[in-house]
C-alpha cells in the first residue's frame, strides 16, 4: 500500500532523489528555487525530461513558474512533464488537478539493507563490463528500444560520475539476454535499467543479474541498495520482494490533459 504524507521519511526521500539524479544524469539541469528542470534533448526518458520540486514548502508563484518551465520544454520540442514525489508542494498538485492535468505511471522506490541479506559470496558469476558501447548495444537489444537511441543512451551512461558496473548476461547463440546497471554512490547502490529479453523471461535471469550487481556493490562497500519499478509491474515487484526489498516511497508523473 502507498504510504501517506504523514509517515514518509522525507530525509530518506531527499537522499534517494539526490543519488537518483546522479545515477541517471540529465543533459541540462536548471533550478527555479528548489524546482529542478531536467531536459535531455536526445533521450526520451521521463526521468531525464521533467520538472521535480524538491521542497514541499516552495509553493510561491506556482502558475508563473510552471508556465516558464513549459516554455523551456517547448523550446526542446517536448511536452512538459511534472514528476510528483513526497517532496512536491501540495499547492502544485492542487493546481495541476484544477487545470485538468493527468497523473500517470506510478513508480515504487524500493530499498534493501545489504548488510543483512544473504547473498552467495565466492566468485562473481557475472563481472561488470566497463565497455559502454557494448553495454549500450545490449541494453537497446534487451529492452527492444530503437537503435537510433544509441548515441543518447551512451551519453547518459558515460555521464554517470559515481562508480558504475555495467552488467550483461549473454547467450552464446542468442547474444545479450539480460542487462542491469549498478551505480554505487558511497554507501548506496542503485540498480538501473534492469531488463530481461522478452523471450527469456521466467527463467531466473532477472534474479541472477540483480544478485550479481548487488554482490558487486556490497563488495565495494555499499550498505543499502535502491531501485525504482513501475507500480503495475507485478513480476518485477515479486522478484524484488523475494530478495527483501521494501517500499520507501512512490512517485508519479503529470502531463497536461488534452483539453488544457
Amino acid at each position: 500500500m502507498p504510504q501517506t504524507d504523514t509517515d514518509q521519511n522525507l530525509p530518506l526521500v531527499r537522499r534517494l532523489e539526490a543519488v537518483g539524479f546522479r545515477a541517471w544524469p540529465a543533459t541540462s539541469v536548471q533550478y527555479d528555487g528548489s524546482w529542478q528542470v531536467r531536459l535531455s534533448g536526445g533521450h526520451p526518458s521521463k526521468r531525464l525530461n521533467c520538472v521535480v520540486a524538491l521542497d514541499p514548502s516552495d509553493s510561491r508563484d506556482i502558475g508563473i513558474r510552471l508556465e516558464k518551465a513549459a516554455r523551456k520544454f517547448e523550446a526542446h520540442g517536448r511536452p512538459i512533464l511534472v514528476r510528483e514525489t513526497p517532496l512536491t508542494p501540495k499547492p502544485l498538485i492542487d493546481l495541476m488537478q484544477a487545470d485538468g492535468w493527468e497523473r500517470f505511471e506510478e513508480v515504487v522506490t524500493l530499498t534493501l539493507d545489504l548488510t543483512r541479506i544473504d547473498l552467495p559470496e565466492g566468485t562473481l558469476d557475472h563481472l561488470p563490463s566497463h565497455d559502454v558501447g557494448r553495454y549500450v548495444d545490449a541494453d537497446l537489444l534487451v529492452h527492444g528500444s530503437d537503435p537510433a537511441l544509441k548515441p543518447a543512451l551512451a551519453e547518459v551512461v558515460s555521464s554517470i560520475k559515481p562508480p558504475t558496473g555495467l552488467f550483461v548476461i549473454e547467450d552464446k547463440a542468442a547474444g545479450p539476454v539480460a542487462v542491469a546497471l549498478c551505480v554505487q554512490d558511497n554507501d548506496l547502490a542503485g540498480i538501473m535499467s534492469l531488463a530481461v529479453r522478452a523471450d527469456r523471461r521466467q527463467r531466473g535471469l532477472g534474479l541472477e543479474i540483480v544478485t550479481a550487481a548487488l554482490r558487486w556493490a556490497r563488495m565495494r562497500g555499499a550498505r543499502t541498495a535502491w531501485l525504482q519499478v513501475v507500480a503495475d509491474n507485478a513480476p518485477a515487484l515479486a522478484l524484488y520482494s523475494k530478495l527483501g526489498f521494501t517500499e520507501a516511497y512512490r512517485y508519479a508523473y503529470w502531463r497536461k490533459g488534452s483539453s488544457t
